[in-house]
Protein backbone atom coordinates (compact mmCIF):
# COMPACT_ATOMS: atom_id res chain seq x y z
CA UNK A 1 0.00 0.00 0.00
CA UNK A 2 1.29 3.19 -0.89
CA UNK A 3 2.19 6.25 1.59
CA UNK A 4 -0.44 8.79 -0.02
CA UNK A 5 -3.15 6.48 -0.54
CA UNK A 6 -3.11 5.18 3.34
CA UNK A 7 -2.66 8.96 3.82
CA UNK A 8 -6.21 9.81 1.92
CA UNK A 9 -7.34 6.73 3.72
CA UNK A 10 -6.74 8.47 7.33
CA UNK A 11 -8.00 12.02 6.13
CA UNK A 12 -11.42 9.89 5.13
CA UNK A 13 -11.42 8.23 8.10
CA UNK A 14 -10.35 11.61 10.50
CA UNK A 15 -13.12 13.22 8.75
CA UNK A 16 -15.91 10.65 9.44
CA UNK A 17 -15.37 11.14 12.91
CA UNK A 18 -14.42 14.71 13.18
CA UNK A 19 -11.18 13.50 14.69
CA UNK A 20 -12.87 12.35 18.09
CA UNK A 21 -11.78 9.64 19.59
CA UNK A 22 -14.52 7.08 19.37
CA UNK A 23 -15.97 3.21 19.67
CA UNK A 24 -16.93 1.96 16.37
CA UNK A 25 -17.41 -1.69 14.42
CA UNK A 26 -15.00 -2.88 11.54
CA UNK A 27 -18.00 -2.78 9.89
CA UNK A 28 -18.48 0.58 9.64
CA UNK A 29 -14.95 1.31 9.42
CA UNK A 30 -15.07 -0.74 6.39
CA UNK A 31 -18.02 1.30 4.97
CA UNK A 32 -16.33 4.98 5.25
CA UNK A 33 -12.76 3.14 3.48
CA UNK A 34 -14.66 1.37 0.72
CA UNK A 35 -12.76 -1.92 1.44
CA UNK A 36 -13.50 -5.03 3.27
CA UNK A 37 -13.18 -6.08 6.90
CA UNK A 38 -10.19 -8.35 6.10
CA UNK A 39 -8.59 -4.71 4.58
CA UNK A 40 -9.99 -2.78 7.18
CA UNK A 41 -7.53 -4.70 10.14
CA UNK A 42 -4.53 -3.95 7.86
CA UNK A 43 -5.03 -0.80 7.22
CA UNK A 44 -5.92 0.21 11.17
CA UNK A 45 -2.82 -1.65 11.80
CA UNK A 46 -0.67 0.35 8.98
CA UNK A 47 -1.99 3.45 10.76
CA UNK A 48 -1.21 2.49 14.12
CA UNK A 49 2.52 1.35 13.28
CA UNK A 50 2.94 5.07 11.85
CA UNK A 51 1.93 6.70 15.33
CA UNK A 52 -1.36 8.13 13.78
CA UNK A 53 -4.00 6.06 15.79
CA UNK A 54 -4.31 3.38 19.07
CA UNK A 55 -6.44 1.00 17.49
CA UNK A 56 -8.02 -1.68 20.53
CA UNK A 57 -10.16 -4.17 18.08
CA UNK A 58 -13.07 -5.66 20.62
CA UNK A 59 -13.07 -9.14 20.75
CA UNK A 60 -16.88 -10.78 19.86
CA UNK A 61 -20.02 -10.29 17.75
CA UNK A 62 -21.39 -6.87 18.15
CA UNK A 63 -18.51 -5.84 20.56
CA UNK A 64 -17.22 -1.82 19.64
CA UNK A 65 -13.47 -0.86 19.06
CA UNK A 66 -11.84 1.69 20.04
CA UNK A 67 -9.96 4.36 17.83
CA UNK A 68 -7.82 6.36 19.21
CA UNK A 69 -6.82 10.04 17.17
CA UNK A 70 -2.76 11.15 17.83
CA UNK A 71 -2.42 12.72 14.26
CA UNK A 72 -4.41 15.30 12.83
CA UNK A 73 -6.06 15.61 8.75
CA UNK A 74 -3.10 18.91 9.31
CA UNK A 75 -0.34 17.22 11.04
CA UNK A 76 -0.18 14.29 8.40
CA UNK A 77 -0.33 17.12 5.48
CA UNK A 78 2.62 18.95 7.27
CA UNK A 79 4.64 15.96 7.28
CA UNK A 80 3.68 14.95 3.67
CA UNK A 81 4.74 18.67 2.35
CA UNK A 82 8.10 18.54 4.36
CA UNK A 83 8.90 15.28 2.80
CA UNK A 84 8.27 17.17 -0.60
CA UNK A 85 10.02 19.78 0.48
CA UNK A 86 13.02 17.90 1.54
CA UNK A 87 12.88 16.20 -1.66
CA UNK A 88 12.75 19.68 -3.70
CA UNK A 89 9.68 18.78 -5.40
CA UNK A 90 8.02 22.09 -4.42
CA UNK A 91 5.23 22.83 -6.57
CA UNK A 92 3.63 18.97 -5.36
CA UNK A 93 4.45 20.13 -1.88
CA UNK A 94 2.40 23.24 -2.27
CA UNK A 95 -0.14 21.22 -3.81
CA UNK A 96 -0.12 19.17 -0.57
CA UNK A 97 -1.09 22.24 1.64
CA UNK A 98 -4.03 23.08 -0.76
CA UNK A 99 -2.15 25.70 -2.43
CA UNK A 100 -1.47 27.87 1.06
CA UNK A 101 1.81 29.59 0.17
CA UNK A 102 2.16 31.23 3.88
CA UNK A 103 2.20 27.15 4.86
CA UNK A 104 5.32 26.66 2.25
CA UNK A 105 7.09 29.31 3.00
CA UNK A 106 7.35 27.91 7.06
CA UNK A 107 8.29 24.63 5.46
CA UNK A 108 11.27 25.91 3.40
CA UNK A 109 12.45 28.13 5.97
CA UNK A 110 12.63 25.23 8.65
CA UNK A 111 14.30 23.29 6.42
CA UNK A 112 17.05 26.33 4.85
CA UNK A 113 20.07 26.89 7.13
CA UNK A 114 22.86 23.99 8.29
CA UNK A 115 21.91 20.74 9.34
CA UNK A 116 23.71 17.33 9.95
CA UNK A 117 22.31 14.38 7.87
CA UNK A 118 23.68 10.80 7.47
CA UNK A 119 27.22 12.53 8.93
CA UNK A 120 27.73 15.23 6.49
CA UNK A 121 27.46 19.15 7.40
CA UNK A 122 24.91 20.68 5.04
CA UNK A 123 24.47 24.10 4.20
CA UNK A 124 21.22 25.28 2.34
CA UNK A 125 20.53 29.22 0.84
CA UNK A 126 17.52 30.35 -0.57
CA UNK A 127 18.20 31.66 -4.06
CA UNK A 128 15.60 33.51 -6.22
CA UNK A 129 16.63 32.20 -9.69
CA UNK A 130 18.55 28.96 -11.47
CA UNK A 131 21.83 28.55 -12.82
CA UNK A 132 21.68 27.85 -16.72
CA UNK A 133 25.10 28.65 -17.35
CA UNK A 134 28.70 27.95 -15.31
CA UNK A 135 31.02 27.52 -18.46
CA UNK A 136 33.84 30.22 -17.49
CA UNK A 137 34.44 30.87 -21.28
CA UNK A 138 30.72 32.08 -21.66
CA UNK A 139 29.46 35.18 -20.58
CA UNK A 140 28.41 34.90 -16.38
CA UNK A 141 26.43 36.78 -14.04
CA UNK A 142 27.76 38.00 -10.60
CA UNK A 143 26.96 34.52 -8.31
CA UNK A 144 27.40 32.26 -11.67
CA UNK A 145 30.96 33.99 -11.27
CA UNK A 146 31.25 32.59 -7.36
CA UNK A 147 29.91 29.08 -8.54
CA UNK A 148 32.32 28.90 -11.02
CA UNK A 149 34.97 29.90 -8.56
CA UNK A 150 34.04 27.06 -6.71
CA UNK A 151 34.15 24.43 -9.37
CA UNK A 152 37.26 25.11 -11.56
CA UNK A 153 40.98 26.00 -10.98
CA UNK A 154 43.03 28.35 -12.63
CA UNK A 155 47.11 28.79 -13.24
CA UNK A 156 47.05 31.36 -10.62
CA UNK A 157 44.40 32.87 -8.16
CA UNK A 158 44.28 36.07 -6.14
CA UNK A 159 44.93 36.08 -2.68
CA UNK A 160 41.98 38.05 -1.46
CA UNK A 161 43.27 38.92 1.82
CA UNK A 162 46.90 39.85 0.31
CA UNK A 163 44.99 40.69 -2.78
CA UNK A 164 48.58 39.28 -3.93
CA UNK A 165 49.21 36.54 -7.01
CA UNK A 166 50.15 33.18 -5.64
CA UNK A 167 49.60 29.40 -7.26
CA UNK A 168 46.85 27.83 -7.84
CA UNK A 169 47.62 24.53 -10.73
CA UNK A 170 50.68 25.95 -10.72
CA UNK A 171 53.02 26.17 -7.94
CA UNK A 172 56.17 28.03 -9.57
CA UNK A 173 56.43 30.09 -12.69
CA UNK A 174 59.23 32.31 -14.19
CA UNK A 175 60.02 34.60 -17.10
CA UNK A 176 62.55 33.45 -19.20
CA UNK A 177 61.82 36.91 -20.71
CA UNK A 178 58.91 39.48 -20.68
CA UNK A 179 57.41 37.61 -23.79
CA UNK A 180 58.34 34.14 -22.10
CA UNK A 181 56.66 32.57 -19.44
CA UNK A 182 56.97 28.99 -18.16
CA UNK A 183 54.93 27.73 -15.38
CA UNK A 184 55.06 24.66 -13.59
CA UNK A 185 52.52 22.41 -12.70
CA UNK A 186 51.47 20.06 -9.60
CA UNK A 187 51.20 16.72 -10.22
CA UNK A 188 48.44 14.40 -9.73
CA UNK A 189 45.88 17.25 -10.00
CA UNK A 190 42.38 15.13 -10.75
CA UNK A 191 39.27 16.54 -12.67
CA UNK A 192 35.82 15.47 -10.63
CA UNK A 193 35.27 12.75 -13.74
CA UNK A 194 38.56 11.29 -11.56
CA UNK A 195 40.75 12.04 -14.62
CA UNK A 196 44.15 13.26 -14.14
CA UNK A 197 44.86 17.17 -14.93
CA UNK A 198 47.28 16.78 -18.08
CA UNK A 199 49.27 19.26 -20.31
CA UNK A 200 46.74 19.05 -23.53
CA UNK A 201 44.14 20.33 -20.67
CA UNK A 202 45.79 23.53 -20.45
CA UNK A 203 46.63 23.85 -24.40
CA UNK A 204 42.88 23.06 -25.15
CA UNK A 205 41.92 25.57 -22.37
CA UNK A 206 43.91 28.22 -23.92
CA UNK A 207 43.60 27.84 -27.13
CA UNK A 208 39.99 29.03 -26.78
CA UNK A 209 41.03 31.49 -23.71
CA UNK A 210 43.57 33.39 -26.02
CA UNK A 211 40.63 34.42 -28.51
CA UNK A 212 39.09 36.97 -25.70
CA UNK A 213 40.54 40.50 -26.35
CA UNK A 214 42.69 40.13 -22.83
CA UNK A 215 44.50 37.27 -23.60
CA UNK A 216 44.92 38.26 -27.60
CA UNK A 217 48.87 38.83 -26.93
CA UNK A 218 49.51 34.87 -25.96
CA UNK A 219 50.85 34.05 -29.56
CA UNK A 220 51.21 30.27 -28.49
CA UNK A 221 51.74 27.77 -25.87
CA UNK A 222 53.05 24.43 -25.58
CA UNK A 223 54.20 21.64 -23.07
CA UNK A 224 58.20 21.62 -23.31
CA UNK A 225 58.19 19.00 -20.53
CA UNK A 226 56.15 17.21 -18.13
CA UNK A 227 54.58 19.42 -15.55
CA UNK A 228 55.93 22.28 -17.35
CA UNK A 229 53.58 24.89 -19.61
CA UNK A 230 55.24 27.49 -21.98
CA UNK A 231 53.30 30.81 -22.69
CA UNK A 232 54.75 32.79 -25.91
CA UNK A 233 53.43 36.20 -26.04
CA UNK A 234 52.84 38.62 -29.09
CA UNK A 235 54.85 41.62 -26.83
CA UNK A 236 56.26 42.31 -23.24
CA UNK A 237 53.82 41.19 -20.27
CA UNK A 238 55.12 41.87 -16.79
CA UNK A 239 51.99 41.03 -15.24
CA UNK A 240 51.21 38.23 -16.98
CA UNK A 241 50.92 35.51 -13.82
CA UNK A 242 47.93 38.43 -12.35
CA UNK A 243 46.08 37.96 -16.05
CA UNK A 244 45.86 34.21 -15.17
CA UNK A 245 43.66 34.35 -12.24
CA UNK A 246 41.02 35.97 -14.66
CA UNK A 247 37.83 33.81 -14.15
CA UNK A 248 37.89 33.00 -18.24
CA UNK A 249 41.04 31.33 -17.75
CA UNK A 250 39.92 28.43 -15.67
CA UNK A 251 41.29 25.32 -16.72
CA UNK A 252 39.14 22.61 -18.22
CA UNK A 253 39.58 18.98 -19.74
CA UNK A 254 40.85 19.47 -23.68
CA UNK A 255 37.08 17.47 -24.45
CA UNK A 256 34.87 19.62 -22.62
CA UNK A 257 32.05 21.98 -25.33
CA UNK A 258 33.64 24.69 -24.34
CA UNK A 259 31.57 26.71 -26.48
CA UNK A 260 28.64 25.89 -24.81
CA UNK A 261 26.79 28.70 -22.90
CA UNK A 262 24.61 26.33 -21.55
CA UNK A 263 26.56 24.35 -19.37
CA UNK A 264 24.74 22.78 -16.25
CA UNK A 265 27.36 19.99 -15.06
CA UNK A 266 30.71 21.59 -15.46
CA UNK A 267 33.98 19.49 -14.95
CA UNK A 268 36.69 21.09 -12.79
CA UNK A 269 39.36 20.38 -10.63
CA UNK A 270 37.58 22.61 -7.48
CA UNK A 271 36.87 22.14 -4.02
CA UNK A 272 33.18 21.14 -5.33
CA UNK A 273 31.62 19.39 -7.23
CA UNK A 274 27.66 20.16 -9.32
CA UNK A 275 25.41 16.85 -8.45
CA UNK A 276 22.46 18.36 -9.33
CA UNK A 277 21.11 21.49 -11.09
CA UNK A 278 17.33 21.77 -12.46
CA UNK A 279 15.03 24.70 -11.87
CA UNK A 280 14.31 23.80 -8.50
CA UNK A 281 17.59 23.00 -7.01
CA UNK A 282 21.72 23.27 -7.68
CA UNK A 283 23.81 21.04 -5.28
CA UNK A 284 27.46 20.90 -4.93
CA UNK A 285 29.38 18.23 -3.13
CA UNK A 286 33.09 18.29 -1.37
CA UNK A 287 35.43 16.60 -4.06
CA UNK A 288 37.58 14.46 -2.27
CA UNK A 289 40.56 14.12 -4.52
CA UNK A 290 40.83 18.14 -4.51
CA UNK A 291 44.38 19.02 -4.58
CA UNK A 292 44.04 21.50 -1.85
CA UNK A 293 42.79 21.39 1.50
CA UNK A 294 39.64 19.50 1.66
CA UNK A 295 36.27 21.59 1.94
CA UNK A 296 34.79 21.77 5.23
CA UNK A 297 31.54 21.77 4.41
CA UNK A 298 30.08 18.60 2.92
CA UNK A 299 27.11 19.86 0.76
CA UNK A 300 26.04 23.25 -0.34
CA UNK A 301 22.15 22.59 -1.31
CA UNK A 302 21.25 26.54 -2.91
CA UNK A 303 17.03 25.97 -3.08
CA UNK A 304 15.59 28.03 -6.39
CA UNK A 305 12.15 30.23 -5.06
CA UNK A 306 11.09 32.27 -7.63
CA UNK A 307 7.77 30.68 -8.29
CA UNK A 308 6.86 30.45 -4.78
CA UNK A 309 7.11 32.28 -1.32
CA UNK A 310 10.46 34.64 -2.95
CA UNK A 311 9.37 37.42 -1.12
CA UNK A 312 9.61 35.83 2.23
CA UNK A 313 13.28 35.54 1.48
CA UNK A 314 14.62 38.67 1.20
CA UNK A 315 16.40 38.15 -2.63
CA UNK A 316 18.73 40.98 -1.46
CA UNK A 317 20.11 40.95 -4.79
CA UNK A 318 22.26 37.98 -5.10
CA UNK A 319 23.36 37.87 -1.44
CA UNK A 320 22.50 34.80 -0.10
CA UNK A 321 21.52 34.16 3.07
CA UNK A 322 21.24 31.38 5.69
CA UNK A 323 18.63 29.94 8.43
CA UNK A 324 16.18 32.59 9.31
CA UNK A 325 17.52 34.60 6.72
CA UNK A 326 19.15 37.34 8.91
CA UNK A 327 21.09 39.74 7.56
CA UNK A 328 24.45 40.82 9.24
CA UNK A 329 24.36 44.57 10.05
CA UNK A 330 28.28 44.40 9.04
CA UNK A 331 27.65 45.26 5.33
CA UNK A 332 30.20 46.43 3.07
CA UNK A 333 29.39 48.56 -0.66
CA UNK A 334 30.46 45.75 -3.37
CA UNK A 335 33.06 46.13 -5.46
CA UNK A 336 31.57 47.47 -8.57
CA UNK A 337 27.92 49.44 -9.50
CA UNK A 338 24.71 49.28 -11.26
CA UNK A 339 24.86 51.46 -14.09
CA UNK A 340 23.90 52.78 -17.84
CA UNK A 341 26.04 51.93 -21.07
CA UNK A 342 25.27 54.14 -24.00
CA UNK A 343 25.27 52.94 -27.36
CA UNK A 344 27.40 55.55 -28.89
CA UNK A 345 28.24 53.75 -32.41
CA UNK A 346 24.44 52.74 -32.93
CA UNK A 347 22.24 54.23 -30.63
CA UNK A 348 20.44 57.52 -30.11
CA UNK A 349 23.29 58.68 -27.81
CA UNK A 350 25.82 58.89 -31.33
CA UNK A 351 24.28 62.43 -31.04
CA UNK A 352 25.89 64.66 -28.39
CA UNK A 353 22.33 66.11 -27.87
CA UNK A 354 20.51 62.62 -26.68
CA UNK A 355 23.68 62.13 -24.68
CA UNK A 356 23.74 65.42 -23.09
CA UNK A 357 19.96 64.71 -22.41
CA UNK A 358 20.39 61.20 -21.22
CA UNK A 359 23.55 62.31 -18.87
CA UNK A 360 21.07 64.86 -17.34
CA UNK A 361 17.84 63.25 -17.30
CA UNK A 362 18.73 59.36 -16.10
CA UNK A 363 20.86 60.08 -13.47
CA UNK A 364 20.99 58.00 -10.11
CA UNK A 365 19.07 60.75 -7.83
CA UNK A 366 16.22 60.93 -10.20
CA UNK A 367 15.79 57.29 -10.63
CA UNK A 368 16.31 56.52 -6.50
CA UNK A 369 13.23 58.91 -6.19
CA UNK A 370 11.60 57.23 -8.49
CA UNK A 371 11.87 53.34 -7.30
CA UNK A 372 9.57 51.98 -5.12
CA UNK A 373 10.93 51.41 -1.67
CA UNK A 374 8.49 48.52 -0.34
CA UNK A 375 10.24 46.81 -3.63
CA UNK A 376 13.43 47.58 -3.53
CA UNK A 377 14.56 48.47 0.19
CA UNK A 378 16.10 44.95 0.69
CA UNK A 379 18.50 45.83 -1.93
CA UNK A 380 20.39 48.50 -0.44
CA UNK A 381 21.28 50.60 -3.27
CA UNK A 382 23.56 53.80 -2.20
CA UNK A 383 24.03 56.79 -5.07
CA UNK A 384 27.58 56.04 -7.06
CA UNK A 385 29.98 58.50 -8.00
CA UNK A 386 32.23 56.42 -9.72
CA UNK A 387 32.52 52.99 -10.92
CA UNK A 388 33.84 51.54 -7.79
CA UNK A 389 32.70 52.34 -4.49
CA UNK A 390 35.33 56.01 -3.42
CA UNK A 391 35.98 56.78 -7.12
CA UNK A 392 34.12 60.27 -7.35
CA UNK A 393 33.50 60.72 -11.14
CA UNK A 394 30.38 61.69 -11.43
CA UNK A 395 30.02 65.13 -11.18
CA UNK A 396 28.54 66.39 -7.85
CA UNK A 397 26.66 69.28 -9.62
CA UNK A 398 23.54 68.81 -10.97
CA UNK A 399 23.61 70.49 -14.60
CA UNK A 400 19.66 71.59 -15.94
CA UNK A 401 17.98 68.99 -17.85
CA UNK A 402 18.16 70.04 -21.82
CA UNK A 403 14.86 69.01 -23.92
CA UNK A 404 15.35 66.34 -26.01
CA UNK A 405 16.01 66.78 -29.92
CA UNK A 406 12.92 65.06 -31.04
CA UNK A 407 10.77 63.08 -29.11
CA UNK A 408 10.77 59.44 -30.19
CA UNK A 409 11.17 56.26 -28.76
CA UNK A 410 14.17 54.65 -26.34
CA UNK A 411 15.09 51.12 -26.18
CA UNK A 412 16.82 49.99 -23.31
CA UNK A 413 17.98 46.58 -22.42
CA UNK A 414 18.90 44.43 -19.51
CA UNK A 415 19.10 40.87 -17.77
CA UNK A 416 16.12 38.71 -17.26
CA UNK A 417 15.44 37.33 -14.19
CA UNK A 418 16.75 40.41 -11.96
CA UNK A 419 15.36 41.64 -8.76
CA UNK A 420 16.41 45.21 -9.46
CA UNK A 421 16.66 46.06 -13.26
CA UNK A 422 12.72 45.96 -14.13
CA UNK A 423 11.95 48.09 -11.40
CA UNK A 424 14.96 50.72 -12.58
CA UNK A 425 13.85 50.44 -15.80
CA UNK A 426 10.29 51.53 -15.14
CA UNK A 427 11.55 54.88 -13.29
CA UNK A 428 13.60 55.50 -16.59
CA UNK A 429 9.84 54.77 -18.13
CA UNK A 430 8.45 57.65 -16.11
CA UNK A 431 11.57 60.03 -16.30
CA UNK A 432 11.00 59.75 -20.34
CA UNK A 433 7.37 60.14 -20.51
CA UNK A 434 7.72 63.37 -18.68
CA UNK A 435 9.26 64.20 -22.47
CA UNK A 436 7.15 62.67 -24.58
CA UNK A 437 9.55 59.68 -24.90
CA UNK A 438 8.28 56.06 -24.90
CA UNK A 439 10.75 53.66 -23.77
CA UNK A 440 10.96 50.01 -25.20
CA UNK A 441 11.78 47.12 -22.99
CA UNK A 442 14.41 44.26 -23.99
CA UNK A 443 15.10 41.33 -21.46
CA UNK A 444 17.91 39.60 -22.78
CA UNK A 445 20.11 36.92 -21.35
CA UNK A 446 23.55 37.80 -20.13
CA UNK A 447 25.27 35.39 -23.38
CA UNK A 448 22.97 37.56 -25.44
CA UNK A 449 23.92 41.49 -24.07
CA UNK A 450 27.41 40.51 -24.03
CA UNK A 451 27.56 39.27 -27.36
CA UNK A 452 25.59 41.64 -28.54
CA UNK A 453 22.31 40.55 -29.93
CA UNK A 454 20.07 43.19 -30.88
CA UNK A 455 22.85 45.39 -30.70
CA UNK A 456 22.21 48.24 -33.18
CA UNK A 457 18.39 48.45 -31.98
CA UNK A 458 19.31 49.13 -28.65
CA UNK A 459 19.83 52.59 -27.38
CA UNK A 460 21.47 51.83 -23.46
CA UNK A 461 21.88 49.03 -21.54
CA UNK A 462 21.29 48.80 -17.85
CA UNK A 463 23.66 46.69 -16.15
CA UNK A 464 25.80 45.68 -12.98
CA UNK A 465 29.09 44.81 -12.41
CA UNK A 466 30.94 43.35 -9.19
CA UNK A 467 34.87 42.44 -9.03
CA UNK A 468 36.34 39.90 -7.63
CA UNK A 469 39.03 41.48 -5.83
CA UNK A 470 39.55 45.14 -4.29
CA UNK A 471 43.10 45.24 -6.77
CA UNK A 472 42.66 48.02 -9.68
CA UNK A 473 43.48 45.87 -12.38
CA UNK A 474 39.98 43.87 -11.29
CA UNK A 475 38.54 46.40 -13.66
CA UNK A 476 40.16 45.13 -16.79
CA UNK A 477 38.05 41.43 -16.94
CA UNK A 478 34.61 44.06 -16.76
CA UNK A 479 36.15 46.68 -19.19
CA UNK A 480 37.15 43.90 -21.91
CA UNK A 481 34.46 41.46 -21.41
CA UNK A 482 33.48 40.07 -24.83
CA UNK A 483 34.06 43.27 -26.32
CA UNK A 484 30.64 44.21 -24.85
CA UNK A 485 32.40 48.12 -24.12
CA UNK A 486 33.71 47.96 -27.24
CA UNK A 487 30.67 47.47 -29.71
CA UNK A 488 28.92 50.67 -27.78
CA UNK A 489 32.06 52.76 -27.86
CA UNK A 490 33.97 55.05 -30.30
CA UNK A 491 36.63 53.00 -31.96
CA UNK A 492 39.45 55.67 -31.81
CA UNK A 493 38.76 56.08 -28.03
CA UNK A 494 38.33 52.29 -27.14
CA UNK A 495 41.52 51.61 -29.08
CA UNK A 496 43.15 54.32 -26.68
CA UNK A 497 42.07 52.90 -23.50
CA UNK A 498 43.22 49.65 -24.92
CA UNK A 499 46.91 50.80 -25.45
CA UNK A 500 46.97 52.61 -22.29
CA UNK A 501 46.55 49.44 -20.55
CA UNK A 502 48.96 47.92 -23.28
CA UNK A 503 51.43 49.92 -22.13
CA UNK A 504 51.01 49.37 -18.72
CA UNK A 505 51.46 45.79 -18.83
CA UNK A 506 55.11 46.03 -20.62
CA UNK A 507 55.91 48.00 -18.06
CA UNK A 508 57.63 46.59 -14.67
CA UNK A 509 57.00 49.95 -13.03
CA UNK A 510 54.11 51.91 -14.26
CA UNK A 511 50.79 51.85 -11.97
CA UNK A 512 47.78 50.67 -13.49
CA UNK A 513 45.69 52.70 -15.26
CA UNK A 514 42.02 51.86 -14.02
CA UNK A 515 41.34 54.69 -12.26
CA UNK A 516 41.88 57.20 -15.34
CA UNK A 517 40.34 54.47 -17.51
CA UNK A 518 36.77 54.51 -15.07
CA UNK A 519 37.35 57.91 -15.34
CA UNK A 520 37.19 58.63 -19.07
CA UNK A 521 34.67 56.32 -19.31
CA UNK A 522 32.40 58.22 -17.32
CA UNK A 523 33.98 61.50 -18.31
CA UNK A 524 33.12 60.90 -22.23
CA UNK A 525 29.63 59.72 -20.96
CA UNK A 526 30.12 56.09 -21.99
CA UNK A 527 28.93 55.05 -18.69
CA UNK A 528 26.64 56.67 -16.02
CA UNK A 529 27.33 54.86 -12.79
CA UNK A 530 23.97 54.79 -10.86
CA UNK A 531 24.15 52.56 -7.54
CA UNK A 532 26.44 50.86 -5.22
CA UNK A 533 24.87 47.27 -3.78
CA UNK A 534 25.49 46.87 0.70
CA UNK A 535 26.40 43.32 0.76
CA UNK A 536 26.27 41.04 3.59
CA UNK A 537 25.99 37.71 4.76
CA UNK A 538 24.45 35.93 8.22
CA UNK A 539 27.03 35.41 10.46
CA UNK A 540 25.46 34.47 13.49
CA UNK A 541 28.10 32.28 14.42
CA UNK A 542 25.70 28.94 13.52
CA UNK A 543 28.16 28.76 10.94
CA UNK A 544 31.79 29.61 11.15
CA UNK A 545 34.34 31.24 9.13
CA UNK A 546 31.59 33.16 7.39
CA UNK A 547 32.80 36.18 5.74
CA UNK A 548 30.99 38.06 2.67
CA UNK A 549 33.71 38.10 -0.48
CA UNK A 550 33.17 40.87 -2.85
CA UNK A 551 30.95 39.13 -5.39
CA UNK A 552 28.39 38.96 -1.87
CA UNK A 553 29.00 35.46 -1.51
CA UNK A 554 30.93 33.13 1.12
CA UNK A 555 33.50 31.10 0.40
CA UNK A 556 31.59 27.61 0.79
CA UNK A 557 35.31 25.54 0.90
CA UNK A 558 36.67 27.61 4.31
CA UNK A 559 33.14 27.84 6.33
CA UNK A 560 32.05 24.92 8.78
CA UNK A 561 29.68 24.17 11.70
CA UNK A 562 30.85 23.76 15.35
CA UNK A 563 28.48 21.22 17.59
CA UNK A 564 26.33 22.35 19.99
CA UNK A 565 27.05 21.46 23.43
CA UNK A 566 24.76 19.91 25.36
CA UNK A 567 24.92 22.34 28.66
CA UNK A 568 22.57 20.06 30.60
Amino acid sequence: MSGQRLKSQFQRLFSHFNGQDSDTTLQEISEVLFCTRRNVRMVMNKMAENGWIDWDPAVGRGKLSRLTFHSTDSELQQLHARKLVAEGKLEPALEALDYNADKLAQIIQEQLGHTTAHGQQIVRLPYYREFTNLNPLQPLRRSEQHLVRQIFNGLTRINEEKEEVEGDLAHHWEALTPRHWRFYIRPSVRFHDGSLLESEDIIATFDKVKRHRLFNHIERIDAPFNHTIDFHLHYDDHRFPDLLSNLIAMIQPAEADMDNSNELFPIGTGPYKVIQNDTKRFKLEAFDQYFGFRALIDVVDIWMLSEVASCYLQPASDISQVGDVSVSTRLKLDEGCNFLLFNRTEGLASDPEWLTYFLAKLNALNILQRLNKEQIGDFRLTNAYGLLPGWAHVPLSRHPVPAPPKPKSVTIAFACQHPVYPHVATAIEELLAEDGIKLKMLELTTTEIALGKHAGKIDIWLGGMSLMNHRDDALLSWFFNFDHIARAMPETEFDALENEVALWRQSRDTIAPCQQLGAKLVEFGQVLPLFHNWLGVDDTGAVQGMQSNSMGWFDFKSVWMKPELDTH
